[in-house]
């Protein structure tokens, strides 16, 4: 049995919802009905940054071995206005780390937009920081050469119909959204790896 580790805050942990709506538990589904030997581990943490998971790392790496590691961090980042430097250097480590110490896992990062409505078009640099925030993850994928996920929250954000109360976090149906557009990344690496 092959592991599939989903390394992200409360977008990949389901916020909000049972264990078995997340879209790691959607992703199992589609591994066990398409007779792959992979377990899709969950070790996603509600309200984690960047920083807060390149703390975590060592103990979730200490615990399983990623033959496949996605990771889906930075939501936190964007809503908190941190610096799309620190965003890159948090994740570039992580996914080095993980690099450095499973060769032959293969990596995902996944995408995001900028996580809420600009506002009047009158605040200074936030049209900016939506922009570099929204790229980093594409130049960042590119620049380390690993399959990329271009939006997690495609067809998901700004939808009421597919959100919490909060409009900020997938609802069951926005959650198996979110599987569908990882699985479009994920199903030819599993192909490829089997």
């Amino acid at each position: 049995m092959k592991n599939i580790i989903f390394f992200g805050d409360s977008l990949t942990a389901g916020y909000g919802l049972p264990a078995a709506d997340s879209f790691p538990a959607r992703i199992q589904e589609k591994l066990d009905a398409a007779g792959l030997a992979y377990r899709a581990l969950n070790y996603g943490v509600s309200g984690e940054t960047s920083a807060g998971g390149r703390q975590r790392l060592p103990s979730v790496l200490a615990r399983q071995a990623p033959d496949i590691f996605v990771l889906a961090l930075g939501a936190n980042d964007g809503l908190r206005g941190i610096a799309a430097r620190e965003t890159v250097a948090n994740l570039r480590y992580i996914l080095t780390e993980v690099r450095r110490q499973f060769p032959q896992a293969q990596l995902v990062l996944a995408g995001l937009e900028f996580p809420f409505d600009l506002g009047p078009l009158g605040v200074p640099g936030l049209a900016r920081y939506a922009q570099e925030f929204a790229g980093l993850f594409r130049t960042l994928a590119e620049a380390e050469g690993i399959a990329f996920i271009p939006s997690l929250l495609a067809g998901v954000l700004g939808r009421p119909q597919l959100n919490l109360a909060d409009r900020v976090h997938p609802n069951a149906a926005g959650q198996r959204l979110l599987a569908a557009n990882v699985w479009a990344v994920l199903e030819p690496l599993l192909q490829v790896a089997a």
